[in-house]
């Protein structure tokens, strides 16, 4: 599935891609075995590779500062979400360990350095929108012990009922993949200046990543 920013979104920004899977049929457990050795090997593989005072000009990062920028975030202080994980490891702190599932999607982050969403599809209601935020619009954050109340600045992916994400870096807790999970959307977030194949095979890294730790199936479009 393809999720297209709207009009207001694209005359103030710019267009960008956001492509999508819906797994079926998926287990969330903890994660164990193989998944935690990749964990392990992928913060030893960025400790070797990049030092945290590199990051800011890799460019793919680049791109999401710029975008975070444009949409009023600074994020030298709201790090997007890949480079945070990132910066995380180079920090001397291990990825988080939240489940199969997520863990795989952060894991997949890591590696593509591209950011992903991920919802419990059975929660999320009707079509979803990509657009800006209306003044005090609210949105539980995952992580968060309250609601947090937006600007219309943001950038936020809705479904017919809520707020689903703040784009790209904020998911609800309302629709957080849990170990009660069997049905899930991934999205593969772009911003401006990030071609589409990139966002394709990120998301196809992605879905294979969480196929193999949590089973499940690609629905068809």
């Amino acid at each position: 599935m393809q999720l297209d920013p709207d009009r207001a979104v694209v005359e103030k920004i710019g267009n960008f891609h956001v492509l999508g899977s819906r797994l079926v049929g998926v287990e969330v457990s903890k994660s164990r075995g193989e998944l935690l050795s990749g964990l392990e090997a992928k913060e030893g593989e960025v400790r070797s590779s990049v030092t945290i005072e590199e990051l800011k000009d890799l460019p793919l990062f680049r791109k999401y500062r710029d975008f975070f920028w444009s949409t009023g975030v600074d994020p030298t202080k709201t790090r997007p979400a890949a480079e945070a994980l990132t910066r995380r490891i180079l920090r001397g702190r291990p990825l988080p360990r939240i489940n199969s599932f997520v863990d795989a999607l952060n894991l997949a982050s890591v590696d593509t350095r591209i950011p992903f969403a991920a919802f419990d599809s059975d929660l999320v209601k009707g079509r979803l929108d990509l657009r800006f935020a209306r003044v005090d619009e609210e949105i539980h954050p995952i992580g968060h012990d309250r609601p947090v109340l937006l600007s219309g600045k943001e950038i936020v992916i809705s479904d017919s009922k809520k707020l689903v994400a703040v784009y790209p870096h904020r998911d609800s807790d309302e629709t957080k993949i849990t170990d009660k999970t069997t049905n899930a959307l991934v999205l593969s977030c772009g911003v401006p200046g990030i071609d589409l194949s990139i966002i394709r095979t990120a998301l196809d890294k992605c879905t294979s990543m969480v196929q193999k730790f949590c089973g499940g199936n690609v629905a068809p479009e």
